[in-house]
């Protein structure tokens, strides 16, 4: 799975979660959920999130980019 998609997973899951406390625990959770959109409303623009950066070093993900290039170059050996 790449960085990109494993971003979009977690977003959609945090939002999910920020919906759930909202109406379970307390209805200021509602802001959680507006900087989970902010944030993505910003990265579409920057292509900057810290939470690739985060996935990336906790988790090992890569980019789109540097997966096709890896099966590019291990193709032409």
């Amino acid at each position: 799975m790449s960085s990109e998609r494993a971003l979009t997973a977690f977003a959609g899951f945090m939002v999910l979660l920020s919906v759930i406390l909202t109406i379970w625990v307390h209805p200021y959770f509602v802001w959680f959920t507006v900087f989970v959109g902010a944030n993505l409303f910003q990265q579409s623009f920057t292509g900057f999130c810290p939470a690739t950066i985060v996935l990336k070093k906790l988790f090992g993900f890569k980019s789109e980019r540097e997966i096709v290039l890896e099966a590019v170059s291990t193709h032409r050996e």
